[in-house]
C-alpha cells in the first residue's frame, strides 16, 4: 500500500514514498472507550474524524488508529517506534516523520520520544503533561514542540523535561488560552491547529 498525500490510514504504509511528509497522531483516553466522536460532559464534542482531515489538510499523510480501551502507554508507544522504524527503513527521512499525541496519546508520544533517541524526528505534545514528576528514565529526544492550553487543569507544560542533562535536539512550547480547557484539543481549533502545521511542514523551525 502506497498512501497518497493527505491520506488518513491506520497503519504507516509498506511502500513510502520518501518525499512526504508521515505523521502519527495519537488520540486522547476517552476515543479508547467511547468511540470516534465521543462527548464529554466537561469539554464537550471530540471530532476525531476532524481532527484527522485538518492534520493531513496541508499533505501530510497521517496515520492513526483507534485504540482498544485500557491500553498500555509503554506497549503501544513500542507498537509506534516499530512503524517509524518501518519507515526509516524504507527510506523516508527521519525529519519527514512527526508524531503528534494528546493528552494519554501525547504521554504515549512521550515514550516514543524517549525509546527512539533520533535526533531529526519531531513530535508535538498536545496537552500532554500533567502536573508533576517525570516517570523515571522518561527524557525526551528529537525536535519537541510542547502546545497546552491556559484553562486546563489536565494538560500543563512539558517543560520540566528541560530540567535533566540528557535534552531532546531542540524544545519549543506554546501556550494558548480558549478557556475551552482540555476540550480545547478536541476540536480542530486555529489556535493549536496552526501552529502544528507550520511546524510539521518546516515554517516555523
Amino acid at each position: 500500500m502506497q498512501a497518497h498525500a493527505g491520506a488518513v490510514v491506520t497503519t504507516a504504509p509498506e511502500k513510502p514514498s520518501p518525499s512526504a511528509t508521515y505523521l502519527f497522531y495519537l488520540h486522547g483516553r476517552i476515543i479508547e472507550n467511547s468511540g470516534p466522536r465521543p462527548t464529554d460532559p466537561r469539554f464537550g464534542l471530540y471530532d476525531y474524524p476532524a481532527v484527522l482531515d485538518a492534520l493531513a489538510s496541508r499533505g501530510a499523510v497521517v496515520i492513526s488508529s483507534q485504540r482498544p480501551a485500557n491500553t498500555n502507554m509503554y506497549a503501544y508507544a513500542g507498537t509506534i517506534v516499530a512503524q517509524v522504524e518501518q519507515l526509516i527503513e524504507a527510506g523516508v527521512p527521519e525529519h519527514n516523520i512527526v508524531v503528534v499525541g494528546f493528552s494519554k496519546g501525547g504521554g504515549i508520544t512521550t515514550r516514543v520520544s524517549s525509546y527512539l533517541h533520533r535526533p531529526q524526528l519531531r513530535y508535538v505534545l498536545l496537552a500532554s503533561c500533567p502536573e508533576g514528576s517525570v516517570p523515571p528514565n522518561l527524557r525526551l529526544s528529537g525536535k519537541v514542540l510542547s502546545i497546552y492550553e491556559a484553562s486546563d487543569t489536565l494538560g500543563a507544560s512539558c517543560r520540566h523535561f528541560m530540567d535533566f542533562p540528557e535534552k531532546p535536539a531542540s524544545f519549543k512550547e506554546l501556550k494558548i488560552d480558549t478557556g475551552k480547557l482540555h476540550g480545547a484539543f478536541y476540536q480542530p481549533l486555529p489556535e493549536w491547529l496552526s501552529p502544528v502545521l507550520d511546524w510539521v511542514h518546516g515554517k516555523a523551525e
